[in-house]
């Protein structure tokens, strides 16, 4: 599917919700729709920020899109190439010509935006266009595999290579480093030593050295999609207490991977999770950090809790994160029609477990030793 086809077939999508909701268009300026409308291009300078600094309007004749005169060239010469995407662009310093530009293109129209945009009159409909981002076509799917290997693989380059001693920072900034030679933005970095993996379920990387256990953890973009993955590694053999609690969480991930099927619901999934946290002795230990969630566009889509109704499609990513205290498992994956789902960021250049969960046998990570 060429990315002329791929922006033909979700101008369809929101063509026909346009319809649906008696609106003549709408505007796209987050970054997680403007990439996904867009087949992989970005609207964003500032990485912090999820408004980005151009939006598509997207009518059933096609897209225009407004954006100021600094980034119109990149628009026209990179971003947009090839895309059949007209460019309009106002003055970056005249705040009242780029109001008058957003009116003058939806002048008579019942248009919605996905962020309000003062000045501008139109209605909210995230709702919407979150749940269009969700089922993956064809070719999203080949490039997240793409994307979610080359994330595990940057993750295991650093566990196999760093030594003794190195301080966080020192490790956060060589996976960032090999993400980017990959193409990859890494949008969450965390990594802990040993003193810290058992504190802290999101752990900010700091100038503590790790000298024997390191926990290494990502969530990295490319073509707007995002992968996320998390490591564990270990100067010699891990103690015993340690590799038992982490057979437990590979073990829950296995079961919250198998729950993951069309028909099912976020909360069903969590519970398939909470169920084997209590068969293997660590009843309690999903209160502590979420367990993750739906993915794609977005980090996470939805957290599941207790009692979501959220469907589970097909076609849809999703990462999920079990911890026990000084252990933790997740992967991307992907809602299959039939059959379990598959695990995208797995390579062949780690060790694993076999987890053998309703008669499937799923592969998790284990610690590496090294």
């Amino acid at each position: 599917m060429s990315i002329q086809d791929e922006i033909k077939a979700k101008h369809q999508r929101v063509k026909e919700a346009l319809a649906a909701c008696e609106l003549d268009g709408v505007l796209l300026t987050r970054r997680c729709n403007f990439s996904w409308y867009t087949s992989g291009a970005h609207n964003h300078v500032n990485t912090a920020v999820d408004a980005g600094t151009a939006s598509l309007l997207v009518t059933a004749d096609g897209a225009t899109l407004l954006t100021n005169n600094i980034e119109a060239v990149r628009f026209r010469g990179e971003d947009l190439a090839g895309r059949d995407i007209a460019v309009v662009d106002v003055p970056w310093h005249d705040n009242a010509a780029r109001i008058g530009a957003y009116n003058d293109l939806i002048a008579g129209r019942a248009v919605a935006a996905d962020v309000a945009i003062p000045g501008v009159k139109t209605r909210p409909w995230s709702a919407v266009l979150d749940e269009m981002r969700w089922t993956l076509l064809d070719a999203e799917i080949e490039r997240y595999r793409q994307l979610s290997v080359d994330v595990a693989a940057s993750l295991e380059e650093v566990a196999t290579t760093v030594t003794p001693g190195a301080t966080e920072w020192e490790l956060a900034g060589l996976l960032s480093a090999i993400l980017h030679q990959r193409g990859c933005l890494p949008l969450v970095v965390l990594v802990a030593g040993e003193g810290r993996v058992p504190k802290y379920r999101h752990p900010l990387p700091t100038t503590a050295p790790v000298n024997k256990y390191g926990m290494l953890v990502t969530c990295a973009e490319r073509d707007g999609l995002i992968a996320a993955v998390t490591r564990l590694f270990y100067f010699g053999k891990p103690p015993a207490e340690l590799a038992a609690k982490h057979r437990a969480v590979v073990t829950v991930d296995a079961a919250m991977i198998d729950a993951t099927r069309p028909g099912a619901t976020l909360g069903g999934v969590l519970d398939a999770g909470i169920a084997m946290y209590r068969e293997m002795g660590f009843a309690d230990e999903w209160r502590l950090h979420h367990q993750g969630g739906s993915c794609g566009y977005q980090p996470r889509e939805i957290i599941a809790t207790p009692g979501d109704t959220t469907a589970v499609l097909a076609g849809q990513a999703f990462a999920w994160n079990p911890s026990i205290t000084g252990t933790k498992s997740e992967d991307t994956i992907l809602c299959r029609p039939d059959g379990p789902a598959e695990i995208l960021s797995a390579t062949d250049d780690w060790p694993v477990f076999d987890v053998e969960i309703n008669g499937t046998v799923y592969q998790r990570p284990d610690i590496l030793a090294r």
